[in-house]
């Protein structure tokens, strides 16, 4: 059995799901990093969160959500560099990374690649048999991420 570490990134909040292969989850939360700090201090924060996530657990692949172009250019930057620091991260570990559009990994979980939020915070709690649902959202997107990547990897 395989560990999975799905990452929704974000210079905000980056969610994080990690489970055992195919669907015993092990921890999922979020990284916050001050939005009071100068956005090179929440990339740091960034990722050396990720890789404190990967020296606990261990993960054989990465899961990460594929980046698309916001209407602002400037917060489809932001949104890839940190990306860009699970991408370090993993390459750093050796660890392969899989990339999936939001779409893909909605279609995973729900079974329709336009389902909302609450949709796949539902469908996640039901398939991982999770007493509440997963919070925040950004959780709930990395589950599904690694549940996708777990699915594709089969």
């Amino acid at each position: 059995m395989d560990i999975i570490l799905g990452i929704d990134p974000g210079t905000r909040i980056t969610g994080y799901g990690i489970l055992r292969t195919p669907l015993e989850p092990i921890d999922f939360g979020c990284i916050r990093p001050p939005p009071d700090l100068p956005l090179e201090m929440r990339y740091k924060i960034l990722f050396e969160g990720i890789e404190s996530l990967i020296e606990k657990h261990n993960p054989a692949a990465i899961a990460v959500e594929s980046q698309f172009v916001l209407k602002n250019a400037q917060s489809t930057i932001k949104l890839g560099m940190a990306k860009g620091m699970v991408l370090l991260s993993a390459a750093r570990h050796n660890i392969p990374v899989y990339e999936y559009a939001p779409k893909k990994a909605k279609q995973a979980v729900v079974g329709k690649g336009q389902a909302s939020k609450f949709q796949v915070q539902k469908m996640i709690q039901s398939l991982l048999r999770l007493p509440s649902l997963p919070e925040p959202e950004d959780a709930a997107d990395a589950l599904a991420l690694a549940i996708c990547c777990s699915h594709n990897l089969r």
